[in-house]
């Protein structure tokens, strides 16, 4: 990815608009959470907060923005997070994250999400699709209490399906890293897509000649790691598409990866998985999130 820098024909890295900065801070206030700190730098920003799951009226749903249509060559992203203790927060992005073609540099985006003691913290983005020729590093940093729980999603796809581009982006780089306070390391997930490789992208344990893969982490001390493996393995075994379900270290959680090449089927599916470890760890269902 580095190989790839070169000063950009328009705005170079760190000019005004090419570097997002959302700094949010999640404290409890009374009965309910509440975002009690926030900075934000364009093109990263966020609305205020909505109150709108009924069965979780103390939960704030805060739908990350960005100002520019989506992620440009040479923007440079941060997202600091921090939920307190005893919070209960929904993070999510208003759309997809789009990753825009490049023909100098690269884009990155930084997301560092710290989790206290005895906190419950949702953060499912929409999917990420990169574009033609996109050049687009990310690194998610979990910051995790023993006593605290973190649903964690992704969802890639392959490139704009209805124009017909299946990993024409040129690099596709991810790094997952969940660690304790104390900084000893709990899992790991690195996403290497670069399809002019030798490897290409299609083979298995990446896309395996689908068009979309999601992931959906779950850490939690709320349940054992088999228990939430089971839920997992059951909501997505109705779906029909091909998964994968196993447990993480230590019996902090369980982890599940699924592959399609029907988008709509994917949301489906991500959801039934986000429902049922919902129902299961908190006792209520997965809420209607509108998006337009």
């Amino acid at each position: 990815m580095l190989a790839l820098d070169s000063p950009p024909d328009t705005l170079a890295a760190g000019r005004p608009g090419k570097v997002g900065l959302l700094e949010l801070r999640y404290a409890r206030v009374g009965d309910r959470t509440e975002l009690v700190d926030r900075y934000q730098k364009s093109p990263l920003q966020v609305m205020r907060p909505l109150y709108v799951d009924p069965l979780r009226p103390d939960m704030p749903v805060t739908y990350l923005m960005s100002t520019g249509g989506g992620i440009l060559q040479a923007d440079r992203n941060r997202i600091d997070v921090d939920c307190g203790p005893d919070t209960a927060v929904h993070l999510t992005t208003q759309a997809a994250t789009k990753v825009h073609r490049m023909e100098f540099d690269h884009a990155t985006q930084v997301v560092n999400l710290r989790v206290q003691d005895g906190s419950y913290v949702e953060y499912l983005p929409d999917p990420l699709i990169p574009y033609r020729d996109a050049r687009f590093y990310q690194h998610t940093r979990v910051t995790l209490d023993s006593s605290a729980t973190v649903l964690l999603g992704e969802t890639i796809a392959a490139g704009r399906l209805a124009r017909d581009e299946r990993h024409a982006y040129r690099m596709l780089f991810s790094d997952l890293e969940v660690r304790r306070p104390d900084g000893s390391l709990l899992a790991v997930d690195s996403v290497r897509l670069e399809p002019q490789s030798a490897g290409g992208v299609s083979g298995p344990a990446v896309f395996a000649g689908h068009d979309l893969t999601a992931s959906l982490y779950v850490l939690t001390p709320l349940a054992p790691a088999a228990r939430v493996a089971d839920v997992l393995h059951e909501a997505l075994l109705a779906t029909g598409l091909l998964f994968g379900v196993s447990v993480l270290p230590d019996d902090s959680g369980a982890w599940a990866r699924i592959l399609s090449s029907d988008s709509p089927a994917v949301t489906r599916a991500v959801r039934a998985a986000w429902d049922a470890v919902r129902r299961l760890l908190i006792g209520v269902p997965a809420p209607d999130l509108r998006k337009s």
